[in-house]
């Protein structure tokens, strides 16, 4: 299928073929009829991709201050290469779109195939041929009602929050600052309800535009204050929903002088908010900001996983917006063809995005303007070849290599490390979106990208398998990929529950394929040094890690209980496992505990004490923390047996003591490159796992119990006999 994909280093636009994204148990696909370009939104977008580094920087402190704080913890090496991760990925736009339901996931109740959809959310609704969708963002059209308007339901949502925010009662006099898109849409709204509206815009054009579809009041914004006297007899506006676009504050000050005492400001556009506080104070103005389509939008429990609010509390949720705008269209009280400027095919994308960033000075600026797709039915190609794979690299004794997962760890780690080692070719790379599948898969050469990853596990020539997907998709693809007899490498945690890793065991045992597990750290090389230094020592040892995670917000999905499963099960098995590679021995009981949550500064896996003891002997502790300054290093460890200590400082240093102090100098590096060079070399000579399974499965079950522990309050017995015979319970 087609696509514009959006380069976020130069801002450069793509049509792209690729594949038709994957259908997911909570939404639907849907044969895109139309999708929205939003002048403001989309023109924003572009103005910011078209940034030097520095602009970039400039304009968002926020990411800025989060590369800083990576490079802190984790090195400026790592924190450049994630940076220019994301700015070398190609990112889908679009927002706003409607079409046909051509699959229909098995949650995703409500929905049948042939239905006429509007769909919403950056990332879903795009500019695409297809596109996959969740149920709460998806409403079905009313019978009569066009694909070509109802694509406009994003922005109709928008448009209703903002009103919604302003509290209006019937007979409220209201004014729309800035009538771009947004705002001509916020206007006819309103109109439609009965309310009296007065608009405002710097641009005599935009101006033009809404008396032609006839707006109640419209003028210049130089003439506001003296329109406003009129429109309101004199008392002042009720209320003014603020739809202008402008690092300026001058909207949220003109605000305040045209409004009566008491009268509600609802900012929908990006303004500067430097409110006046003389005029503010003085008429004792309320001032609302007004979050995009409505309640669930940035919870990914609502529009990801489709757990919708109760009406009785959230009267008016995104959907529910979405679903009140097309039903305005249904009653013809909205006149969308007055705000369609043009309408292009999706083969003319490029065309149309430069109609819109850089408008003709001799026309009016375009507010709509949609694409069109193809809408015969065709069968959806989920795998689409690459025009830019390396076909001359040789085959023969080369590891042929598919990625199953393109996220940033993916973009930013794996694939750089696959280029550099030899005897290894990258394939082809799986994931459920298409945009993400073929960049990637652009990057490093692959032959192929799919949204479906049974094309990789049925692919004959591809001899091993990578995956590095959500948490939750880990123990049920690695299990698909063993069974046909891939060799696996399966980023951690290896499950999310005990049953998921009792069959990940059986599904190993049983295949002829090797399973390796992502705990890299057991490869950095000081890592591997610490463990010499210590065993000299032919005892067991204590040894502490100590792990300033630092904060992720709470909407992350790594907090997410079905995608993510938390940090503990996520993070904290790393240490789990180092430790054990460190003692030389397994886990044999895990006792734990942690701070209770507290509203969502402090998260359930956030911060929490595991004590380990080892078959051996040996006693270890985990004190796994996001609480501390975001400047500490991130990880440090120190263990103790018999007269050596060893001391490891974020992996760029590794004191030793045995009479005298030696100090090993590293490099930050935590062993990825040498995990998958061991990794390759194993398939590529037949050895086993460089992971040996039974320890990868001690150190997964010792992080599963740890759930136990804390629930318990006491020490829980690890013990591998209760995998083998599927006993245990789920975490």
């Amino acid at each position: 299928m087609k696509q514009l994909l959006q380069d976020a280093k130069n801002g450069e636009l793509t049509l792209a073929e690729v594949p038709v994204p994957a259908l997911q148990p909570g939404g639907i696909v849907v044969r895109n009829h139309f999708s929205v370009i939003s002048a403001g939104t989309d023109r924003a977008t572009m103005d910011f991709a078209r940034k030097s580094l520095l602009g970039k920087a400039r304009s968002r402190p926020d990411l800025v201050r989060q590369v800083v704080q990576k490079a802190r913890r984790d090195g400026v090496k790592a924190a450049y290469q994630s940076a220019m991760g994301r700015l070398s990925a190609l990112q889908p736009l679009g927002y706003s779109s409607a079409g046909e339901v051509i699959e229909v996931g098995e949650l995703a109740g409500g929905f049948r195939v042939g239905d006429l959809v509007a769909c919403a959310g950056v990332g879903f609704a795009t500019h695409a041929e297809y596109a996959y969708v969740p149920t709460n963002l998806a409403v079905r059209l009313p019978q009569g009602v066009d694909p070509r308007h109802g694509a406009f339901g994003t922005l109709g949502a928008i448009a209703l929050q903002g009103i919604r925010r302003a509290e209006l009662t019937p007979g409220e006099r209201v004014v729309v600052i800035g009538l771009g898109l947004i705002g001509q849409i916020t206007a006819q709204v309103l109109r439609a309800y009965g309310f009296p509206v007065l608009g405002l815009d710097v641009n005599a054009a935009r101006v033009e535009q809404a008396e032609a579809w006839g707006i109640d009041h419209a003028a210049m914004i130089a003439n506001a204050e003296t329109e406003a006297d009129d429109f309101s007899d004199g008392y002042g506006a009720d209320a003014a929903i603020i739809t202008a676009s402008t690092v300026s504050s001058d909207p949220i000050a003109l605000a305040g002088r045209i409004l009566r005492e008491r009268g509600r400001v609802a900012a929908v556009g990006d303004v500067g908010l430097n409110v006046p506080r003389r005029d503010y104070y003085a008429k004792e103005l309320d001032l609302r900001i007004s979050r995009s389509y409505g309640p669930g939008r940035y919870d990914p429990s609502y529009e990801d996983h489709g757990l919708d609010y109760p009406l009785a509390y959230a009267r008016w949720t995104e959907k529910r917006n979405i679903e009140e705008y097309v039903r305005l269209l249904s009653t013809d009280r909205i006149d969308v063809e007055s705000i369609t400027t043009r309408v292009y095919p999706v083969g003319e994308a490029l065309e149309a995005y430069a109609s819109v960033v850089n408008p003709s000075s001799e026309a009016a600026p375009p507010l709509g303007v949609l694409l069109a797709y193809p809408t015969a039915s065709t069968e959806p190609v989920r795998r689409v070849p690459i025009r830019s794979a390396d076909t001359r690299r040789p085959t023969s004794g080369v590891v042929q290599v598919g990625l199953i997962g393109a996220g940033g760890f993916t973009r930013d780690l794996i694939a750089p490390i696959l280029a550099k080692l030899p005897n290894v070719a990258v394939r082809a790379v799986a994931t459920a979106s298409g945009a993400s599948a073929t960049s990637t898969a652009n990057r490093v050469g692959a032959a192929y990208a799919t949204t479906d990853y049974d094309e990789i596990l049925d692919d004959d020539t591809i001899d091993a398998v990578i995956i590095a997907t959500r948490h939750n998709l880990h123990a049920a693809q690695a299990i698909a990929a063993l069974n046909a007899g891939k060799h696996v490498h399966l980023e951690k945690p290896m499950a999310l529950s005990i049953d998921e890793l009792v069959a990940l065991e059986s599904a190993a045992k049983a295949s002829t394929g090797i399973l390796s597990v992502g705990f890299n750290r057991r490869y950095a090389p000081t890592a591997v040094a610490m463990r010499d230094f210590l065993r000299e020592s032919r005892g067991p040892l204590m040894a502490d890690y100590r792990v300033a995670a630092g904060y992720i917000d709470p909407s992350h999905w790594v907090h997410d209980p079905i995608e993510g499963g938390g940090r503990i099960l996520g993070e904290v098995c790393h240490f789990v496992d180092f430790l054990s590679f460190l003692s030389g021995s397994e886990v044999r009981s895990v006792s734990a505990a942690r701070l209770e949550p507290k509203g969502e500064s402090i998260q359930a896996d956030d911060n929490v004490s595991v004590t380990l003891t080892f078959a051996n002997g040996s006693v270890g502790t985990v004190l796994y923390t996001a609480a501390g300054g975001a400047s500490m290093p991130k990880e440090q460890v120190q263990a103790l047996a018999g007269t050596r200590s060893a001391l490891l400082n974020n992996f760029w240093s590794l004191d030793l003591y045995s009479g005298r102090k030696r100090t090993v100098k590293g490099d930050g590096d935590k062993g990825h490159a040498a995990q998958f060079d061991a990794f390759v070399r194993a398939v590529r000579e037949g050895r086993e796992a460089p992971v040996p399974l039974d320890q990868a499965l001690n150190s997964s079950l010792a992080t599963l119990l740890i759930y136990r522990a804390l629930g318990d309050g006491t020490s829980v017995r690890v013990e591998m006999p209760a995998i083998e015979s599927g006993g245990g319970e789920d975490s």
